[in-house]
């Protein structure tokens, strides 16, 4: 299978959003893992290689078919948890287009509290109000059957964020843009709810309805959400950063 050549476009996107995680500081250098479905039927996708999140090209991506292990074997492929993980959610969630990985530092803080809901105190945590799904049944790295019963908890097409307990956090989305602007949104949310509970002081938690109202203004806007993609990317291009190559 070419992992060099198809998909110009999606590999820019994919290539920029690496790039951006790693400037954000929600990376793991070389760990987790993005991937992106370049295929009617979602089961063959773009994913990162073993290679730093900062220094990511569009050249670089690998091509793996959910349903043949050995399209994600080679010198340079990615480790295990990759098929684990994105395989099976590629074959087993069609609206998971795009997935996204990542033990990001206040998602990951939030993974690890007894009670990892994020409640709507703000309203970039309003957008994930009923929208989140805790994982509480951590059972070791995501492999074949680890990644599989993560995927099966993706069965509601309205939850799209999963904060896996004891791990980090995992986002789906149809489109890069999509899935990138819940992650670094849901990043952000986490460490102002982290920083409000270091207080001590009592939380204002948004009323029911108030939240639901504002999650449902922020969510499925195309437009918002490429806006937020492009413009981080716009830095990327104005330093001439090569991560389109």
């Amino acid at each position: 299978m070419d992992h060099t050549l198809a998909h110009p476009v999606a590999r820019t996107e994919m290539a920029a959003a690496f790039r951006l995680t790693a400037r954000e500081d929600m990376h793991e250098g070389v760990a987790n893992h993005f991937s992106l479905a370049v295929n009617d039927d979602g089961t063959q996708f773009l994913i990162n290689p073993k290679k730093h999140f900062s220094l990511m090209c569009a050249s670089d991506l690998w091509v793996i078919d959910a349903n043949d292990p050995e399209t994600a074997t080679g010198a340079d492929a990615p480790d295990p948890t990759a098929w684990g993980l994105h395989a099976s959610l590629h074959r087993h969630v069609p609206h998971a287009r795009c997935a996204m990985h990542v033990h990001s530092t206040y998602a990951t803080v939030l993974a690890s509290l007894a009670d990892s809901r994020l409640p709507a105190i703000d309203q970039n945590s309003a957008i994930f109000h009923n929208r989140q799904i805790v994982d509480e049944n951590y059972g070791g790295l995501a492999l074949e059957e680890e990644g599989t019963r993560c995927a099966q908890l993706f069965q509601d097409p309205s939850v799209r964020t999963m904060i896996m307990g004891n791990h980090g956090v995992l986002f789906i989305g149809e489109t890069v843009a999509e899935t990138f602007t819940r992650m670094y949104y849901f990043e952000r949310a986490a460490r102002n709810y982290i920083l409000a509970l270091a207080t001590g002081r009592p939380l204002r938690v948004l009323p029911e309805d108030v939240a639901e109202l504002t999650a449902r203004q922020l969510e499925g806007d195309a437009a918002a959400e490429a806006d937020v993609l492009n413009g981080m990317r716009a830095v990327l291009d104005a330093e001439g950063l090569d991560y389109a190559a």
